[in-house]
């Protein structure tokens, strides 16, 4: 079954409201999941707290789109425990490569120090994995990012699975029936990731952020 997966399956996953994992970085197979509750980010309710607006203001990180995918995927996948194993790897960066994949990178100075990646189809993200090397980073990402899908015209932020750290952002646990629902919007719908305009300056992302959650 792994070998007969293609990018173009991939997505039609996605719009069936199903992605694929692996048990390990070393498990060559890949399984299907649909889970009974579905870890959402509604893009009206992200949630900055003072320390992450303080953290955002400082300048302390540079945000770049699209800049090194492959190091993003990398830095999620170097941990302990990975679902991300060398055909998943492949298939995320073939989608990369066509433009349905996308990577936001936090860097402090030279050093990439946290990102996030995941997947674009009509109006919907679908939210993959992040990474953090240095305190609040990948909250960074995910600021930078909620903004750019906001400003793109997207309507569904897929995260997956509910966690308690996503859950601080805002992110909240819907059944795969209301998921479904939203799906299907999104789908009807376009949005524009790499169209959404330049990474905006610090000040510029929180008074939006303001005016909208």
């Amino acid at each position: 079954m792994t070998s007969d997966l293609t990018p173009e399956l991939l997505l039609q996953a996605y719009a069936s409201g199903i992605f694929p994992m692996a048990e390990s970085r070393n498990d060559d197979e890949i399984f299907w999941v649909d889970p009974h509750e579905r870890g959402v980010l509604p893009l009206d309710g992200f949630h900055i707290s003072r320390s992450l607006r303080r953290t955002i203001r400082s300048g302390r990180f540079t945000v770049t789109v699209d800049r090194d995918f492959e190091a993003v995927i990398d830095g999620c996948a170097d941990r302990a425990e990975t679902w991300i194993n060398p055909t998943i790897r492949r298939l995320y960066s073939a989608l990369f490569a066509r433009g349905r994949a996308h990577s936001l990178e936090v860097w402090e100075g030279a050093a990439l120090a946290g990102g996030v990646y995941g997947v674009s189809l009509g109006g919907a993200f679908f939210g993959e994995s992040m990474f953090s090397r240095r305190t609040d980073a990948s909250k960074v990402a995910l600021a930078y990012l909620v903004d750019r899908l906001r400003e793109g015209g997207f309507t569904l932020f897929d995260a997956q699975f509910l966690t308690a750290h996503l859950a601080t952002l805002g992110a909240i646990e819907i059944p795969r029936a209301d998921y479904q629902a939203l799906l299907a919007e999104a789908l009807g719908t376009r949005g524009d990731f790499t169209g959404a305009g330049p990474v905006p300056a610090p000040q510029t992302l929180l008074q939006r952020m303001t005016q909208t959650s």
